[in-house]
């Protein structure tokens, strides 16, 4: 069973001498003379940072400052895409490749071959080059994650941005914020309640966006240095829950629920060696059952959150739910259809697609609400296995750096985790919602995995064995 896991996860892979006996190698390098005799590509990596923290500090902005849109970032992306071929032309180094690179280039090929087969191919082609950019992202930010210096300063741009955004949600929760559109079930006892959106324009995508910002405030007080810095994670972390919480969506509070059991796992294997013996048998389960009473607690004594986690069993009787029911029901038709490659990447791809099989002009959809439906509908069930593949060897590569890094003390670990728990955290939502395929979750979503690919060591590659009678000679 360890042995398959191995091989599944690609564990017992030598990647770098795939990587250096391929064709596409050769061209590592070329342009090496080159970067050494230019004084600015001196500092590729620092300008490749700014290029990519400028898509953290724009996306969240692009629906409510005059001049910014999807487009705007789009345009940041390529010019990441093409510095990130730039650098890679000229760089005298290989290797950084990883198995979540693996599976990634396993799901884009099976995008590209689903395009090809499309019965709408023109839109196709558009969600295909959308998710080129944004793999294009990934190996950016896995590159330069490496660095701890640049992982800092990129997650330390994000939680300040995230800071300023969830201080906007909290400014509309006090004084209140007008409702853009049909957020909460008319005939709920929520049905006056303010759902917080800050510049995102949407609680939902604002609740995404979020997710990772806690668990990167938590771990950045472990990170920081200096108590004003740790005063400002605390801070963070504070307002950013609660942002969260007025934002009354259901999916990201399971999420955070998700996040904080997952969080809980990470720092009981993180402290295991140190706990005396009965704290290493009865830590984790006393930890999960003081989270499942609180949470019992919580929904019991505060009425708004009770009466909104108990309309997630309320079947159709609930607008939000009977939407995404039918909606459900829609794609399930679809994926028979088409299961084997879907229809084809991306967002226009389904809203072509949609209104053929759709129940009711009432149940209209940008997207199937559920990560997982989405991509059986857009790539087939061959797709959405490389999707379930990719979790698989990013969760097998996370907890590999986190047993190294505990060898080591490493409080860098940190990062490591909170990019785990925001990975967890952002799949739970991203299950029964459509944000994940907004520019403002898509980006985050890369940079977690981006983080912990950056964590990734090959194998060491043994070296060649002389005999002795050979050696005597």
């Amino acid at each position: 069973m360890y042995s398959f896991w191995q091989r599944l996860t690609l564990s017992d892979l030598s990647l770098d001498r795939i990587v250096d006996a391929s064709y596409v190698h050769r061209w590592v390098g070329s342009l090496h003379s080159w970067r050494q005799r230019s004084w600015l590509m001196q500092w590729g990596e620092e300008i490749g940072a700014i290029l990519t923290s400028l898509i953290f500090i724009v996306s969240p902005f692009e629906k409510s400052i005059p001049g910014l849109s999807t487009e705007t970032v789009g345009l940041l992306m390529i010019a990441v895409a093409v510095f990130w071929v730039l650098l890679t032309v000229s760089d005298e180094r290989t290797g950084g490749v990883t198995p979540i690179h693996v599976t990634i280039l396993a799901f884009w090929a099976v995008s590209a071959i689903s395009t090809g087969l499309s019965p709408v191919r023109a839109a196709a082609i558009e969600g295909l080059s959308k998710l080129s950019l944004y793999l294009l992202l990934f190996v950016m930010l896995a590159r330069l994650c490496r660095s701890s210096q640049i992982r800092n300063w990129l997650i330390a741009i994000y939680l300040n941005v995230a800071f300023v955004v969830s201080g906007y949600g909290i400014h509309q929760a006090i004084y209140g914020a007008k409702q853009l559109g049909n957020w909460v079930d008319a005939e709920s006892t929520l049905a006056k309640t303010t759902r917080v959106y800050s510049y995102l324009n949407n609680p939902n995508l604002l609740a995404g966006y979020l997710l990772p910002a806690i668990a990167f405030s938590v771990a950045a007080f472990f990170i920081w240095k200096g108590w004003i810095h740790k005063t400002l994670a605390v801070v963070m972390v504070v307002v950013d829950t609660s942002c969260l919480l007025v934002t009354y969506c259901r999916g990201a509070w399971i999420g955070l629920v998700v996040g904080i059991i997952v969080a809980a796992g990470l720092v009981y294997y993180w402290l295991r060696p140190q706990l005396p013996k009965f704290w290493r048998s009865w830590g984790f389960p006393i930890v999960l059952g003081s989270i499942v009473v609180i949470g019992g607690l919580a929904i019991f004594v505060i009425p708004s959150l009770r009466d909104r986690v108990l309309s997630i069993f309320s079947g159709s009787k609930d607008s939000s739910n009977n939407v995404r029911l039918e909606v459900w029901k829609a794609a399930q038709k679809m994926i028979h259809d088409r299961p084997i490659l879907g229809f084809g990447p991306g967002d226009r791809v389904f809203k072509k697609i949609y209104p053929i099989y759709q129940t009711s002009p009432r149940f209209g959809a940008i997207g199937a609400y559920s990560v997982f439906l989405e991509t059986i509908v857009e790539v087939g069930y061959i797709g959405c296995a490389c999707l379930i593949w990719l979790i698989a060897v990013t969760a097998n590569c996370g907890i590999e750096g986190l047993k190294r890094l505990r060898q080591n003390g490493d409080p860098q670990a940190f990062w490591l985790m909170a990019a785990i728990v925001s990975i967890a955290a952002t799949l739970t939502q991203g299950a029964t919602d459509t944000v994940w395929y907004r520019p403002e979750i898509q980006t985050l979503w890369w940079l977690t995995v981006g983080i912990v690919a950056s964590f990734y060591q090959p194998l060491a590659t043994p070296e060649p064995q002389i005999s002795q009678s050979a050696s005597d000679e």
